[in-house]
């Protein structure tokens, strides 16, 4: 099976009322992490990669990489362009074969945000490419883009239901609560503000800074119609711990092979327990 639009599997998700799993890679290691665990729960995968992660991997060989994993599981896999900005990379990532792109111009006043959104579906549909993108701001940190507490806000749903209708986007981004990066102190989620967005959008909608939510609270929002949740944080800590603790261990170790298998053992549970979290083991 070759690299997939997320289109089709969202589309499903939101029928039958389950989440897809985006999770945040950066390396050949932390794909194959995701993919194996996705392969061995038979879930549909999303590989999400940020602007700066394409560019520490290189688009090429990110692709490459997320290719031959579709061709070797057999699940429904698809990489995915994660808060990217500037239109023109965009279209480049698209031209080079990515057939998924979040346009994020959440920071944008509205018809603004609206005005770029479409650029890049009009060009996207072209090409079979499904584009995400926001409505709301979401605080803290991912990768390079920090917003302040100050300048996050919340997804208006009568807004969001414009924006869908004049952007023609194949699902939307909400703000209701949740933050990139480490949260200070349990998130309180507008659950009441997502029932209303589901209400006015029928389309499959998007939860991100999903690392830290209690997995009652994700299910929630999925019952409440959040067909994508998507996860980086929570991969990074625990692999990062396993590879600093063997090091420790062993300080003569200067082999990769070894030194980041315990990494790659502690991400890959996380993953199996965020796909059983979405509800998405057994849907490939």
């Amino acid at each position: 099976m070759s690299i997939v639009s997320t289109k089709e599997m969202l589309l499903a998700a939101k029928k039958e009322g389950y989440a897809v799993p985006a999770f945040n890679i950066h390396n050949l290691e932390t794909v194959q992490v995701v993919a194996e665990a996705a392969a061995e729960l038979m879930s549909p995968l999303i590989i999400a990669a940020t602007p700066s992660t394409i560019q520490y991997a290189g688009p090429d060989y990110l692709l490459a990489i997320v290719d031959v994993a579709s061709r070797r599981y057999g699940i429904p896999i698809a990489i995915h362009l994660d808060h990217a900005e500037e239109v023109e990379r965009i279209k480049s990532l698209i031209d080079l074969g990515y057939k998924s792109v979040m346009i994020d111009a959440s920071h944008l006043p509205f018809e603004e945000n609206i005005r770029m959104v479409t650029e890049v579906v009009e060009y996207a549909n072209r090409y079979g490419v499904s584009v995400e993108a926001e409505l709301g701001r979401l605080g803290g940190q991912e990768d390079d883009l920090t917003v302040d507490e100050e300048d996050s806000f919340y997804t208006d749903p009568d807004k969001a239901a414009e924006f869908v209708e004049r952007t023609g986007i194949d699902s939307l981004a909400v703000a209701i609560g949740t933050a990139h990066g480490l949260y200070k102190s349990e998130p309180k989620l507008d659950f009441s503000r997502l029932q209303e967005i589901h209400r006015k959008v029928d389309l499959p909608l998007v939860l991100h800074g999903a690392s830290g939510i209690p997995d009652q609270d994700v299910k929630k929002t999925i019952a409440l119609g959040i067909a994508k949740v998507n996860i980086a944080t929570e991969l990074k800590i625990p692999f990062a711990e396993a590879v600093r603790r063997y090091l420790i261990e062993h300080p003569e170790a200067n082999d990769p092979r070894k030194y980041l298998t315990p990494g790659k053992n502690a991400m890959r549970e996380v993953a199996k327990n965020k796909i059983v979290m979405c509800g998405s083991n057994g849907k490939a």
